[in-house]
């Protein structure tokens, strides 16, 4: 007898486990389309990665009773929420909008309250790695800011996990923050396996490298 219903296609491609979430500061590195950010850069252990997309449509309808004729869509935001398990100076100071590379001990530093001032822009890369240990699938914001109500809720038998939420802004050309790399996706790009390539701009041409 035949099998029916969603038979899996490509088991490669089936998703399990969290994504590495990368940060650095954006200016450094608002020039590179492709995943630049080191190891180094994670941000540690996690609970969850979530990737969201926030579109709002107009729709307009017609005749009576009234029915859908179309939607067009309005605007478009584009975030990641994750926990981190990790309760470093610098993982603290990411959810409180501050510059984590200004943090760099693990055990030592100091988180001013009281003192919120604008988010500062980051870099930031989702670096998922498919069970079969090969295939990727990268989520990079050139631009982003951190914009959430910090929670450190301890538990008597479960390790803590502060969740964020990291927001994409604007990285196109038209923002003087942006880059000319950026104009066909302001917001950033998910892209696949496509690490061997390193694209850097300077303010007259954009130069594209292979890495052997």
């Amino acid at each position: 007898m035949s099998r029916t219903g969603p038979l899996t296609k490509d088991s490669t491609t089936v998703a399990l486990g969290l994504a590495q979430i990368r940060v650095a500061a954006s200016a450094g590195y608002i020039g590179q389309r492709r995943a630049i950010l080191p190891a180094s850069a994670s941000i540690g252990a996690l609970a969850d990665t979530k990737l969201g997309g926030n579109i709002e449509y107009f729709r307009l309808e017609s005749g009576f009773p009234l029915l859908e004729d179309a939607i067009f869509p309005l605007r478009e935001g584009s975030l990641l929420e994750c926990s981190f398990k990790e309760i470093t100076p610098a993982n603290v100071a990411l959810a409180r909008g501050l510059t984590p590379a200004d943090f760099a001990s693990v055990h030592s530093g100091e988180i001013p309250l009281g003192t919120l001032t604008t988010p500062v822009s980051l870099r930031v890369e989702a670096i998922y790695t498919y069970p079969d240990g090969v295939n990727t699938l990268t989520i990079i914001f050139p631009r982003a800011q951190v914009a959430t109500t910090m929670e450190m809720e301890f538990q008597q038998e479960d390790v803590l996990a502060v969740p964020i939420m990291i927001e994409s802004k604007r990285a196109d050309d038209e923002n003087s923050a942006g880059n000319v790399v950026w104009n066909d996706a302001p917001l950033g790009i998910i892209i696949w396996d496509d690490a061997t390539q390193t694209t850097t701009t300077s303010s007259s041409s954009t130069t594209t490298t292979t890495t052997p």
